[in-house]
């Protein structure tokens, strides 16, 4: 029988070390697809570890431990390790604020890469009773389109090994350290992205009858983008629009003569998508032209949404239950409209993604992803490491 319980106590004994490796990530983040310096320190403090290290993009790597009857079973354990584009705010944190202008690990991937370097070590440690072969994933680029995880599968390394599962985590603000959630079948959305350029005719603010005023454009075209989730889509269908960012102008009293607007598209599905794409640039054209203005639209397509197998979360379910407890547990009845390029592993290989229990309001972890003063609760790599421990050596 398996003492499970070994693993949560091994876990004790390196999270100091998993603190230490999360604090030095978190001070220096770097950007999707710049992580270089994240990449030297991953390849180094594996190779230590007596992983074959390979490295099929410029920067994230994969790690390769191979046992008993490699061929036998081939198991994928994936983190992520890009930064956002975001200026850090907390005093929970000043210990080990970010470092960099303008970039900050507000969305826990630190948590995620130094969670599965703990997880790396102990793996070596038990590689006697290892049955097959183990691969870990450090994946940069999460954060932006195309998507690491699309990169990564489109270099064909992870089909050559012959991965035959894999499994991902992400950091839970909204439950604490100790927990997970899950659910089998769709659990993330589709983060699509759009772009809109409304174009007016600039002139001074005092004369907005000879100008066409691109940011009152704007206005009336966010307003009326909220209205195609409640009257375009069938009622039972998720889906969300939200615009992020709109630029336009450069002073107090000058028109401006164009607007720019980003924003994000979710579903669960193509169909649906292509809907509120296409009812988005209806919207922007047709109220730019009736204000004698025009409008352009791009539309980016991003990760599919993450749908996860039904045998290996309930393989994952069972491998939790021995190792967190069965009140650690929590199934998600409904799916969470963030997105993930976890979704381009699942394509190919069958994987369940979960999340990992990080807040508390002892450390401030009270805030959602991508906020200013998101933080996790490191306490969380003690249970995270240990799952991904048994995942690797039993799921």
């Amino acid at each position: 029988m398996i003492d499970f319980s070994q693993y949560l106590t091994e876990a004790e004994h390196h999270f100091p070390e998993m603190i230490q490796i999360r604090r030095r990530l978190h001070q220096h983040p770097e950007l999707s697809y710049m992580e270089f310096e994240t990449t030297r320190f991953l390849i180094d403090h594996l190779a230590n570890l007596g992983y074959e290290v390979l490295k099929p993009l410029e920067t994230g790597c994969v790690a390769v431990l191979k046992g008993k009857s490699p061929e036998s079973r081939i198991v994928a354990l994936r983190a992520d390790i890009d930064a956002l584009p975001i200026q850090e705010e907390g005093e929970h944190k000043k210990a080990f604020m970010s470092k960099i202008d303008g970039v900050a690990h507000c969305c826990g991937h630190d948590i995620h890469t130094a969670n599965l370097l703990g997880a790396a070590r102990m793996i070596a440690d038990k590689k006697v009773e290892l049955e097959g072969t183990v691969v870990l994933i450090f994946q940069p680029g999460e954060e932006k389109i195309p998507g690491g995880g699309k990169l990564l599968m489109d270099a064909g390394t992870l089909q050559e090994l012959g991965v035959q599962r894999i499994y991902g985590l992400h950091t839970f603000p909204y439950m604490k350290p100790g927990e997970i959630a899950v659910k089998s079948g769709p659990l993330m959305a589709s983060p699509d992205e759009f772009r809109l350029t409304i174009h007016g005719k600039g002139g001074h603010a005092a004369a907005p009858h000879i100008a066409v005023d691109p940011i009152v454009i704007a206005a009336q075209v966010v307003t009326s983008l909220q209205s195609i989730v409640s009257r375009a889509l069938d009622p039972t269908e998720p889906g969300v629009v939200t615009v992020g960012k709109i630029s336009g102008g450069s002073a107090h009293n000058v028109i401006p003569e164009r607007v720019e607007m980003l924003g994000t598209i979710r579903s669960f599905n193509e169909e649906t998508a292509n809907l509120i794409s296409s009812r988005i640039e209806q919207f922007a054209k047709g109220l730019a032209e009736a204000h004698g203005g025009s409008a352009e639209y791009y539309f980016d397509e991003g990760y599919p949404p993450v749908i996860n197998d039904n045998e290996v979360t309930s393989k994952l379910l069972e491998i939790a239950e021995n190792v967190l407890g069965a009140e650690a547990i929590h199934m998600l009845e409904k799916p969470v409209m963030a997105g993930e390029d976890f979704a381009f592993y699942q394509k190919k290989f069958p994987g369940t993604f979960f999340f990992l229990g990080s807040g508390s309001e002892e450390t401030g972890s009270v805030h959602s992803w991508h906020h200013p003063k998101y933080n996790a609760d490191e306490n969380c790599m003690k249970n995270g490491s240990a799952l991904m421990t048994a995942l690797a050596l039993k799921g």
